[in-house]
């Protein structure tokens, strides 16, 4: 018996950004922010020596393009995640924990102190996931975010040491 609720168990795998993939991330991006990223900004952060980050790919379905990715930087040992975009349809999968825990890894392996990252105040699930990774609140940007319509949200700065 099949139950129409339920879900199919989808398996998913991460890879490494390349400058190849900023068309793609930039139309995820498009999907959640009000005011995303170009192409060609995305081109250009990830033709710099210090930015990095993840992709990551439905198995099976790679040629439809990334579900989610995180971008980030690593300079003078710390870490920034610049952001990160997990597609609407593919939430609640694992796939935000997957895409840090790569960056986290990376920032590890670099031997990076800290990572940083600014979060919206109203995203909930968001703020969870970071606080379950360890992250603490360290400062807030007062009406940071542009919101649909004409509001505008404050950004939540949040730190984990990594030493």
């Amino acid at each position: 018996m099949r139950f129409p609720f339920l879900r199919p168990k989808r398996d998913y795998s991460v890879a490494r950004l390349t400058g190849e993939d900023a068309g793609a991330i930039a139309l995820l991006h498009r999907q959640d922010f009000v005011r995303p990223w170009s192409d060609d900004e995305f081109a250009s952060l990830l033709a710099q020596d210090t930015v990095f980050g993840f992709t990551v790919l439905e198995t099976g379905r790679a040629s439809a393009g990334p579900v989610g990715f995180v971008l980030a930087r690593l300079a003078a040992g710390e870490g920034e995640i610049l952001t990160v975009v997990v597609a609407r349809a593919h939430r609640r999968q694992g796939l935000g924990w997957q895409l840090m825990d790569a960056v986290l890894r990376e920032l590890h392996a670099e031997r990076a102190e800290a990572l940083f990252l600014e979060v919206d105040e109203t995203n909930i699930a968001a703020l969870h996931l970071y606080r379950r990774l360890g992250f603490q609140e360290v400062g807030k940007r007062p009406a940071y975010y542009q919101t649909a319509g004409s509001g505008r949200s404050g950004a939540l700065v949040m730190r984990r040491d990594l030493r």
